[in-house]
């Protein structure tokens, strides 16, 4: 392991720091907000490590002020939050939620008031319960809905919040949501699942549409991107690549950038896709609108062999079994996720997209990066996260070294600000950069924050 160092930046690079709203906020039934899947999947026995909820978590519904005085002392120039869309419609749709919008008005006021510029999350997997109901991501009508909601949040929020992305990490809440079943809702279909995807895409179109209409400044998607790494040279093993690619990668990067559906698309999902009847005509012109940025979120590549279909029986293939299996990253260290750490495949995705896409990609920032890790508390309440501080460290050394090589890339936000509610993982893994005490909600700032500090000071 190398020491850790400050890579450089050129001036005008944004550095942030990231949260989500079920992740942090709590107060789930406070201020008049509805219930979301994440309420009802974490409630659902078996669903969560212990049985945890949201329903406290940071508590940050009640204790924004403090977080953005950490993040004033950090020195990030961007905070990068979601806001919970069961806050602002309890019903998906309808009469609005004054207090919810409230809430928001006040963070972003907090913000600005401490040199932060806000950047909005409009949805961070916390679908209104009551949406579900009526089929979720599965129907069209949800997209729709996504559209007005996000021409309401510009409508308040627009004239002081310069940067919107619309979907956080499309594919959990399809894939993982809809088809593997370990995020919410918790459901484990085949072709309703790639409506899901679908759907989403149609729904960041409708939420590009209002928020151009409101005239906000920066508007895009934040994906997750996975680097495929063959198990072997063989020709089996590099053909499942492409099927963990289509999945993954494609499936979002070719109709928004490509205009596209991508052409391995139905070796990938075979009868799953064939019978699809969710697309019309005029959706990759949606979908494929400009935006002026792309957000990544990367942690760690995977590594990929060709395996037979999970399931035996064809009618109940889910939209993931298509003939791949994740194997083992061997001879690298490994974080608190048992995610492999090869710092250098972050360069290799970033420079790949940009081969891939050309102009048409749109300038980058990485709205997600960090790890989850063994912290060590000292007895005088110290936190020691030297594997974080050497992780962050050597992805931002990758990540200049994508820029070196012609990636545009404008920013970088650190996952995460605050220890927090990790979805099916409950509160077992900790990515924060500043340690929360879940019994007296204390945070203290462990030694990552204090070197992210330092980084941040040395571009001022």
């Amino acid at each position: 392991m190398t020491s850790p160092t400050f890579p450089a930046f050129p001036e005008g690079f944004v550095f942030g720091a990231a949260t989500a709203s079920y992740q942090i906020e709590g107060a789930v039934a406070e201020g008049g907000r509805g219930p979301s899947i994440w309420d009802t999947y974490s409630r659902t026995p078996g669903a969560t490590y212990q049985g945890h909820t949201g329903d406290i978590a940071c508590d940050h519904y009640h204790r924004y002020a403090d977080d953005v005085t950490l993040l004033k002392e950090l020195g990030v120039g961007s905070y990068r939050f979601s806001v919970a869309w069961p806050r602002i419609q309890p019903q998906g749709s309808g009469p609005v939620n004054p207090a919810g919008l409230d809430f928001y008005d006040r963070l972003v006021d907090e913000l600005l008031a401490a040199g932060i510029e806000p950047a909005v999350t409009l949805y961070h997997w916390d679908l209104p319960q009551a949406l579900e109901d009526r089929g979720g991501w599965r129907v069209r009508e949800t997209a729709e809905l996504f559209g007005e909601y996000a021409g309401i949040m510009a409508r308040r929020l627009g004239d002081r919040v310069p940067r919107w992305i619309t979907l956080n990490e499309p594919w959990c809440s399809s894939f993982l949501g809809y088809s593997v079943g370990r995020h919410a809702p918790g459901a484990k279909e085949g072709t309703p699942a790639l409506a899901t995807a679908h759907h989403l895409l149609v729904g960041h179109g409708h939420a590009v549409t209002a928020l151009r209409a409101e005239g906000v400044r920066e508007v895009g998607i934040t994906l997750n991107p996975d680097w495929n790494v063959p198990a072997t040279d063989s020709a089996a093993d590099r053909a499942a690549v492409v099927r963990a690619d289509t999945q993954h990668n494609l499936v979002w990067t070719d109709p928004l950038f490509a205009g596209a559906y991508p052409a391995s698309e139905n070796d990938t999902w075979g009868e799953l896709i064939e019978r699809q009847d969710f697309r019309r005509e005029g959706d990759l012109a949606l979908i494929s609108q400009p935006l002026d940025f792309v957000g990544v979120n990367y942690y760690r590549p995977t590594m990929v062999a060709d395996a037979p279909y999970r399931e035996a029986d064809p009618a109940q293939r889910t939209a993931t079994d298509n003939r791949y299996a994740e194997v083992a990253y061997t001879g690298v260290r490994r974080t608190a996720m048992n995610w492999p750490v090869v710092p250098e495949t972050f360069t290799q995705l970033l420079v790949a997209l940009k081969e891939r896409y050309g102009d048409a990609l749109p300038p980058v920032h990485i709205t997600e990066n960090g790890s989850a890790e063994h912290d060590a508390v000292s007895g005088d309440g110290e936190v020691h996260d030297a594997d974080r501080v050497q992780y962050l460290s050597d992805h931002l050394t990758a990540l200049r070294a994508a820029m070196d090589a012609g990636v545009d890339v404008r920013g970088y936000y650190v996952w995460s600000l605050l220890d927090n509610f990790e979805w099916a993982l409950g509160y077992a893994k900790r990515f924060g950069i500043v340690r929360v005490d879940y019994e007296t909600q204390k945070r203290t700032p462990k030694d990552s924050y204090r070197w992210y500090q330092e980084l941040i000071a040395r571009h001022r």
